[in-house]
């Protein structure tokens, strides 16, 4: 099945390179704006009692589509849905940011680890008793050793 999606609108950031960027945005303190078309402006009320929300886009500078790529950090490839790289079937990206404010169809956000023109598909509230579920016995695959040895660093 096809069907299209449309974007709602930019982010801007300071990262304009790929290799400079940061892996996650739990590795940056960078800030950004978030640039909602006017046309959603009004999708954007309440948002502001929130302190963080999630952004979808789109990773508009992925070159192809692979199945396996071999991440950040690690020797051998692995199938793209074990990793969060950019160059995925639907090149689709989601990042948790801190949001600092609202003004009209602008969001400051801090934590941005997209590239600077990203194109924006949507934004969600984030909701830690929905999007922190405390599971037991969580296994995070071939990450367990990386997190565990500190590998995983700015």
């Amino acid at each position: 099945m096809e069907f299209s999606i449309k974007s709602i609108g930019k982010i801007e950031t300071p990262h304009n390179d790929r290799k400079t960027a940061p892996i996650q945005p739990a590795f940056t303190d960078a800030f950004g704006t978030v640039i909602v078309d006017q046309n959603y402006q009004e999708g954007l009320k309440d948002l502001e009692g929130f302190s963080h929300i999630i952004l979808l886009y789109k990773f508009h500078k992925a070159k192809k589509e692979k199945l396996s790529v071999k991440p950040y950090l690690e020797k051998e490839e692995k199938g793209i849905f074990a990793i969060r790289h950019e160059e995925r079937p639907n090149n689709i990206g989601l990042s948790v940011v801190q949001l600092v404010r609202v003004e009209e169809n602008k969001i400051l956000v801090k934590g941005i680890d997209v590239l600077n023109g990203t194109p924006l598909l949507d934004i969600k509230p984030f909701v830690p008793k929905f999007d922190c579920k405390e599971i037991e016995s969580c296994r995070i695959g071939w990450l367990e050793n990386k997190i565990e040895e500190n590998q995983i660093e700015e």
